[in-house]
């Protein structure tokens, strides 16, 4: 189909950009990568009068690492992730995330900040920030402030965005010796996880002694499996431990039945993603 009529802004500063949002209102919608929104406007299930396109604001590409962490513009896409040695060093999840993204011609495009903030439970990429404890960088009207995205989604295309504002960057916490994996069942190239699992894991002498899980398109949201991954401290990922944590896990998805798969088979799914994520984390963890 093709979508209603728009008006198309192209702001070059964040200011300029939170005014026409604020000016249109509900009629405004901000344009990232346009892989999620385009579509569903096509489908009328979108119907914004205004786009405001944020792709020349400059101040959205950063990408830098500061004493907290890394900070990541809300503009910087999938393939600058990929191509960053700063990335590929001190958050190596986002890489191995990025790299199953859709396919390389969304990857050009697809933003990071617009994969995690759009509230659509199967992308990839809010359920590894959940794992990875990152905290979002919002402005709107109001002013800036910062919201953690273990806090940030609330249903399917539901966050905690005000009206009016966007996420201007992503936060990732830098963890020296941390082993980490993502692991992703997909139907084809391109498409959406019938499960995946992002496990963010340290160890000394074997032993567990902090772990993260996050899950992908088993929900409404993306999980933070927070029970699940308490379960592995201070095991040795021992075929038991990992048995209860797969099962608690689990126990928290609430997977539809679409072409995917039933729900049973893709809630199952779930926990050998995870069983498969914990076993190479464990492997890679320094």
């Amino acid at each position: 189909m093709i979508p209603g009529a728009f008006e198309y802004l192209r702001p070059k500063t964040l200011s300029d950009a939170i005014a026409m949002l604020a000016t249109h209102g509900d009629e405004a919608r901000p344009l990232a990568g346009g892989h999620s929104l385009i579509p569903m406007m096509k489908q009328r299930l979108a119907s914004p009068s205004h786009l405001v396109d944020l792709a020349a604001i400059a101040d959205l590409a950063v990408l830098r690492e500061e004493p907290d962490g890394l900070v990541i513009g809300a503009m910087v896409t999938q393939r600058a992730l990929l191509g960053s040695a700063l990335v590929q060093v001190k958050a190596p999840l986002l890489i191995e995330a990025a790299q199953q993204i859709a396919d390389p011609q969304i990857r050009a495009l697809g933003t990071l900040g617009g994969n995690v903030a759009n509230g659509d439970p199967g992308n990839d990429m809010p359920a590894v920030m959940m794992c990875l404890d990152a905290t979002y960088m919002v402005q709107g009207p109001k002013g800036a402030r910062q919201i953690k995205a273990r806090e940030f989604y609330r249903g399917a295309y539901d966050t905690a965005l005000a009206a009016g504002e966007i996420v201007t960057a992503i936060q990732v916490p830098v963890v020296a010796g941390q082993g980490v994996a993502y692991e992703k069942l997909k139907r084809k190239v391109g498409d959406y996880a019938v499960a995946a699992a992002a496990v963010a894991l340290t160890l000394r002498s074997g032993e567990v002694t902090s772990c993260a899980i996050g899950l992908t398109n088993v929900a409404p949201t993306p999980l933070w499996a927070k029970d699940a991954a308490a379960l592995l401290v201070g095991t040795r990922l021992e075929a038991d431990a990992v048995k209860k944590a797969v099962a608690a896990a689990e126990a928290i998805t609430d997977p539809a039945a679409d072409g995917r798969g039933p729900a049973d088979y893709r809630r199952k799914m779930a926990g050998i993603m995870l069983a498969r994520a914990l076993a190479r984390a464990q492997q890679r963890a320094a």
